[in-house]
C-alpha cells in the first residue's frame, strides 16, 4: 500500500472538504462526517481520507498502485485549488506516509 500525506495551512478547510465531497459525489463513493469534520473519498484506484480543523485541512491518500500516488496528489490538489481560488495555489507539501 502506497500513502502520502499533506496539511494545508487555510481557515476555510471545513469549507473545502464540504465542497470536495459535495462535487465528488456525483461520481465517487463519498463519506462525510460533518460532526468530526472529516470525510474520505473512494476513487477507482485510490482513496483519500481528509480532516479539518480551524487551521488546516489535512490529506492521506492510499493506493494499492504506488504509480498512481502522484496522478492522485494531482487530482485532490487541483480541486482543493480551484475551491480555494482565493487563497490558491495552497501549499501542498506531500510526504510519504
Amino acid at each position: 500500500m502506497a500513502q502520502s500525506t499533506t496539511t494545508v495551512p487555510t481557515e476555510n478547510g471545513w469549507k473545502y472538504l464540504q465542497q470536495l465531497c459535495k462535487h465528488w459525489a456525483h461520481k465517487l463513493e463519498v463519506e462525510l462526517d460533518e460532526e468530526n469534520h472529516k470525510a474520505v473519498v473512494k476513487f477507482p484506484e485510490a482513496k483519500a481520507s481528509m480532516q479539518s480543523d480551524a487551521s488546516s485541512l489535512s490529506v492521506l491518500i492510499e493506493t494499492e498502485d504506488p504509480a498512481k500516488l502522484d496522478t492522485y496528489q494531482g487530482v485532490v490538489a487541483s480541486h482543493l485549488d480551484r475551491f480555494a481560488f482565493r487563497e490558491a495555489p495552497l501549499p501542498f507539501d506531500w510526504k510519504a506516509a
